[in-house]
């Protein structure tokens, strides 16, 4: 007994964990669900308790509003200094910095070097220019993961993530200087999709075949793939994203503003395979109320769903073997409105990336962060606020009378403009980015406080957003009654846009736009 107990004090002193949780990718998981299915360290007993870990500045420049993203975790990795938990962190000017998550030591940086000419800072937040897309983490034998990344002049890099040296040449896969979202992985084949027509890139869904080194993409005639976790993939290869900013039209080929699937054929070419608009596509497009997030896939009762939303703030629930019906128009079942009453496109309605979960019960949820005043149609039997500048709304999928549907659950407290959100062990970690998401000001006189002289005006870029950003805060809630358990008050010192959150084995992790990587846990 005085032995065990001795080996149990300590693997706790060492900082080792009885059960260990990896976050190999944006999102978690292939399909985007946002829930880290292995933790247990984090619990709705202790995770308020949690306190700040550490903090470690990184060398990472900024560009635009763009900086550090959300970390990638594995747990034993073989590395010259042991066996460690690493995290990968990729900033936007084309590095990355492998972390001992234990402490915050930087075990090793890589700058991918960069032949492109134009490399000037940008005021324009949609094309900044730089390593957009988040890495993929890929286990390829005990203690060996293989890190994927895109850099800003768009070749594919692979990396030992234990020492930062190449597995294999960096490959070229996009043009150059485009926007690249977050990297997923499946069965030896990296995906990612363009958005916004940076750098004259055509947007469009990408793959890249490791084996025989052949690229595809498909490209929807959409105005912007541009949902931050990347394309969402399901067990059968199909992939999956949002295609805002353009007319659906599907009798000319154009699939714009809507959900739409593809596959790779017999000769790894992406070909498509699915596609859903809502009845009010066009509308929407013309609102600039676009699919602007990544869609979530989970299977449920041997059911295969898919969950999408848009800036107007409303959920669609489609199923994965026919999407939209027999007119791609129409849905198991559609929510009210949450937020975005105004039906602005600023400021308002989901920003972040959806999430699901199952709890011990078997009960499937569906979270959804959003910007701005929750709607006056929402109402949910448990309300701790009815937020004015964002929160969190958690739904459960039912079974009703035959038909299935999405109910409202709880709603969170007030957050200011909430991210996306993490699942772990029951408890809901969310986080308010402090970013400023407004894109229209008011007009005034060149020479009036706010006006072009001082750097203001009508402009939506960088120059006028960034001195008007506030703090970010983490919070804990707990899952079934969205109840406040934890938050991390003013610690966080600076604010982050289009990055994220990562939580694996009692640590939940945030990098913010000065560089700074935060580290908040149980002790």
């Amino acid at each position: 007994m005085r032995i065990r107990k001795l080996l149990v004090t300590t693997l706790l002193l060492s900082g080792a964990t009885l059960a260990a949780s990896d976050a190999l990718m944006e999102g978690v998981d292939i399909g985007r669900t946002g829930w880290v299915k292995d933790e247990k360290v984090f619990t709705p007993a202790n995770v308020t308790s949690t306190k700040l870990l550490w903090r470690v500045p990184l060398n990472s420049t900024p560009r635009s509003m763009h900086n550090l993203f959300a970390p990638l975790i594995a747990e034993n990795v073989t590395t010259p200094q042991g066996a460690l938990e690493v995290g990968l962190v990729a900033g936007i000017s084309d590095d990355l910095f492998a972390i001992n998550a234990a402490d915050g030591q930087v075990l090793w940086r890589r700058k991918f070097e960069n032949r492109l000419t134009n490399q000037a800072p940008v005021n324009n937040v949609l094309c900044p220019g730089g390593q957009t897309a988040v890495p993929a983490l890929v286990q390829v034998s005990p203690g060996k993961y293989t890190v994927y990344a895109v850099s800003w002049d768009g070749r594919l890099h692979q990396i030992n993530l234990g020492d930062g040296e190449d597995v294999a040449p960096p490959q070229k896969f996009l043009p150059g200087n485009g926007k690249p979202y977050a990297l997923n992985y499946k069965d030896g084949v990296v995906y990612t999709a363009t958005a916004q027509g940076c750098g004259g890139l055509i947007n469009a869904f990408h793959s890249f075949d490791l084996a025989s080194r052949r690229a595809s993409s498909f490209i929807p005639a959409g105005g912007g793939l541009w949902g931050r976790r990347g394309a969402a993939i399901d067990a059968e290869g199909r992939i999956y994203l949002g295609t805002g900013d353009a007319m659906f039209d599907p009798a000319n080929r154009r699939l714009g503003n809507g959900i739409v699937g593809v596959k790779l054929d017999a000769n790894q070419q992406l070909q498509l395979v699915d596609f859903f608009a809502a009845p009010n596509a066009n509308w929407l497009w013309r609102r600039d109320l676009d699919v602007n997030t990544t869609p979530v896939a989970f299977d449920y009762r041997g059911r295969k769903f898919l969950v999408g939303t848009s800036k107007e703030a409303r959920l669609w629930l489609l199923d994965r073997d026919n999407l939209g019906g027999e007119d791609h128009r129409t849905t198991l079942y559609t929510t009210p409105l949450i937020g975005a009453d105004s039906q602005a496109f600023a400021g308002v309605g989901v920003w972040g990336a959806l999430s699901a979960w199952q709890d011990p019960q078997g009960n499937q949820w569906v979270l959804v962060p959003f910007w701005g005043p929750v709607s006056t149609q929402f109402k949910a039997p448990i309300e701790h606020s009815r937020p004015q500048n964002g929160g969190v709304a958690a739904f459960k999928l039912e079974e009703i009378g035959g038909k299935w549907q999405l109910t409202p659950a709880w709603l969170s407290r007030d957050m200011d403009l909430a991210e996306e959100v993490v699942i772990a062990n029951g408890i809901i970690f969310a986080y308010s980015s402090g970013t400023d998401g407004t894109q229209t000001v008011q007009d005034v006189a060149w020479d009036e406080p706010g006006g072009p002289r001082y750097g203001g005006g009508l402009s939506a870029g960088a120059d006028r957003r960034v001195p008007n950003a506030r703090k970010a805060m983490l919070y804990a809630l707990d899952g079934q009654t969205g109840k406040e358990l934890w938050n991390s008050g003013t610690t966080i010192e600076s604010w982050n846009h289009f990055s994220g959150m990562t939580v694996a084995n009692g640590r939940a992790y945030i990098g913010t736009f000065d560089g700074m990587l935060y580290a908040f846990g149980v002790r």
